[in-house]
């Protein structure tokens, strides 16, 4: 054997050979399982460090690796909102994403302490979204928002915090703005919005109704085809809604007028609008179970409730108040918590069934987090104060950026356990 210089090993150099081999091995092979260890407890991002796109002021190349939390029990729905002198994660001028009528702080909001808190759960830690990290978990995987103007504001809110990261690419199929697909193209994930604020079947049957806002025949037995007919090609579904429940709505089941909601049709009962509010929820849950083909993860967002004060959305209600309140200062109450107790009754009857059939369903629980921010809505500051526009005070949506952010930290932190208990579900359900 000789080196590459031309001279000859000894016989005690060539005796050597084997040793030197088994060593070299075995140090290969210790510095491959190294890695391998430390990626199943760290998001490692160091390639991620020199990334191209321009990061926030406030963003640090620290929170790139985020440790993975072990505590699965912690309960992340109950907790305070504390101090966050970091926020927010991007500017109303540097996310495209925001509509003019949640864009708090181009219309004027003076102050901007609202920015400035983040969630914590009791009695665990729920950390900041990392857009790198959830890119990079969401590769080749697609993600879709079904429900009301609630839903697609959690949409834009995912966007802007993506945007620190890089933007997507319209791939609508569609010009209406109801119905959009963004592509991540360096991450094959695509994300897509579906407006379907009855969540069922709908037509409207008279555009002012008893009360200015629509007359709506709602078909509770039968799901929206508008996102039925497309949901299957989907990896994450989250479905929301709620408020328009409120509006003048007739009822039907089996094509059948069984009551309705402040229609004020003759010999017609009336009924509550949890009626329509539960049948829908229950409809849409046991189509999901019913999918053959659909093999995703169904996300049941809680309502987010609105805060009005000193009067209802059409008769002076506003939201002023400029800070959150604690968790002791304020409860669910009234139509707020009959709602809230109806998703989460038809979201448990659903994953019980659901686990029989191999379907998989969470709660992304954002309720009592959001009912303490009375602070982070539009209010009058989605339109110039002398605009001839006929808009109320919102106090429904969320200024973006905002309170609204935090639900992409819930929504990471769900799906950073997904891989686990997936394979732990779809392991029992084998066995059956």
């Amino acid at each position: 054997m000789e080196f590459p210089c031309g001279k000859k090993l000894s016989n005690n150099a060539s005796q050597r050979t084997p040793k030197v081999f088994i060593l070299l091995a075995l140090t290969l092979i210790i510095l491959g399982i190294i890695p391998l260890h430390y990626t199943s407890k760290w998001y490692n991002a160091t390639n991620l460090a020199n990334h191209e796109s321009e990061k926030s002021s406030t963003y640090h190349i620290e929170d790139l690796e985020i440790k993975i939390m072990n505590d699965e029990t912690c309960d992340i729905s109950i907790g305070e909102w504390i101090p966050n002198p970091d926020g927010p994660y991007y500017t109303n001028t540097t996310c495209w994403a925001i509509h003019e009528h949640q864009n708090c702080m181009k219309y004027g909001r003076p102050d901007t302490d609202f920015l400035k808190w983040r969630w914590k759960p009791k009695g665990c830690e729920l950390p900041i979204f990392n857009p790198f990290q959830f890119l990079d978990m969401m590769r080749t995987k697609s993600l879709a928002f079904v429900g009301d103007s609630v839903g697609r504001n959690q949409m834009q809110s995912l966007i802007c915090l993506l945007s620190r990261a890089v933007y997507p690419i319209d791939d609508s199929i569609s010009p209406d703005e109801n119905f959009k697909r963004w592509k991540y193209v360096d991450y094959n994930f695509t994300l897509a919005t579906y407006w379907s604020p009855f969540l069922v079947k709908m037509k409207e049957a008279d555009a002012d109704g008893p009360t200015k806002t629509g007359l709506f025949n709602l078909y509770l037995d039968e799901a929206d085809d508008k996102w039925l007919s497309q949901i299957e090609e989907f990896d994450y579904v989250i479905f929301n809604g709620g408020h328009w429940f409120t509006r003048c709505s007739v009822y039907y089941e089996n094509n059948q007028l069984v009551g309705c909601r402040y229609c004020g049709l003759p010999n017609v009962t009336d009924l509550p609008s949890t009626y329509g509010y539960q049948k829908a929820i229950r409809t849409v849950l046991r189509t999901i179970n019913n999918l053959e083909n659909f093999k995703g993860i169904t996300f049941v967002r809680t309502f987010a409730p609105s805060h009005f004060e000193g009067g209802e959305w059409n008769k002076g209600g506003n939201c002023v108040r400029r800070k959150p309140f604690r968790s002791n200062e304020t409860s669910l109450e009234g139509l707020n918590l009959e709602l809230y107790t109806i998703q989460v009754e038809e979201f448990k009857a659903a994953e019980k069934e659901g686990k029989k059939k191999g379907k998989r369903f969470r709660l992304l629980d954002t309720t009592q987090a959001m009912l303490l921010r009375p602070d982070g809505h539009p209010s009058r500051y989605g339109h110039w104060p002398n605009e001839s526009v006929v808009l109320y005070n919102d106090c429904v949506h969320w200024c973006l950026p905002g309170p609204i952010d935090s639900w992409s930290d819930f929504l990471l932190h769900m799906l950073m356990f997904e891989g686990r208990r997936s394979h732990e579900e779809k392991l029992q359900f084998m066995k059956q």
